[in-house]
């Protein structure tokens, strides 16, 4: 059975993908939206789901007058993001789950950084331990990683309690900003040797790496990981407008 071949990388791909793959770390932290896909999937999923009434008429009005709150800068990205975990209280899992697969497959997928899915991959197969942290909830990031190599498993993400299959209105663990570095080291509760992030919020789990790579990385974290010598890493289906405009070309 003839198997259609991987797309060909660019020399700056493969050479950063080797580069990676050469310090050989033993265990390797990946944030997700805009690190391992272009997408925001936990902001997609949000509105994806209340498009097809996931959520009751009063849930959905509420859900998005706090958005626009969040927006204006006016709730914590802490606060929000386990709210839109929380949001999904009395539903079964299975359905979450079935509708993230659903969401993936139609609205994230195409946007896979596929240096990043050849990486990680790759790191798999190299013995490396990869783990996910996300401030997205645990069902979207769950089904978005299983092409990465990372096990569902070493998934560290806004997590809801949940009892006899079905979500309850109680937020377990939150992985923000600071956030993210205490599930590293409640967790993992060992040196991590490799940290990818895209964003502010991924500072505090990039200082804990041996090696920290700033891949796609928003404007502010931009110039903490030039200041702080961090590689910076822009995937090929990144703009070279927006490369410029944070490397201050």
């Amino acid at each position: 059975m003839m198997t259609s071949p991987s797309p060909s990388m660019s020399n700056t791909a493969e050479h950063f993908i080797k580069s990676v793959l050469s310090l050989k770390p033993r265990i390797a932290v990946f944030d997700c939206d805009g690190t391992l896909w272009a997408n925001n999937s936990g902001e997609e999923f949000f509105y994806w789901s209340m498009d097809r009434g996931m959520v009751s008429a009063d849930v959905q009005r509420w859900a998005r007058n706090r958005y626009e709150d969040y927006r204006q800068g006016n709730v914590a990205e802490d606060v929000m993001c386990g709210e839109m975990t929380t949001m999904y209280a009395g539903l079964r899992v299975t359905d979450i789950e079935t509708a993230a697969a659903e969401f993936f497959a139609e609205v994230i997928k195409p946007h896979y950084f596929l240096e990043m899915q050849r990486l990680t991959n790759a790191l798999a197969q190299q013995g490396c331990e990869l783990w996910a942290v996300s401030s997205t909830n645990e069902w979207v990031v769950r089904e978005g990683i299983r092409e990465f190599g990372i096990p569902a498993t070493n998934v560290l993400a806004a997590t809801a309690a949940c009892s006899d299959g079905v979500v309850a209105d109680k937020l377990l663990r939150m992985p923000s900003g600071d956030g993210k570095a205490v599930a590293i080291r409640e967790v993992i509760k060992r040196n991590v040797d490799a940290v990818f992030g895209n964003s502010i919020h991924d500072v505090a789990m990039l200082k804990l790496a041996a090696k920290a790579y700033a891949i796609n990385p928003n404007p502010d974290l931009g110039v903490i990981a030039r200041g702080q010598g961090w590689e910076i890493y822009w995937p090929e289906t990144t703009s070279a407008a927006k490369a410029d405009s944070v490397s201050g070309t």
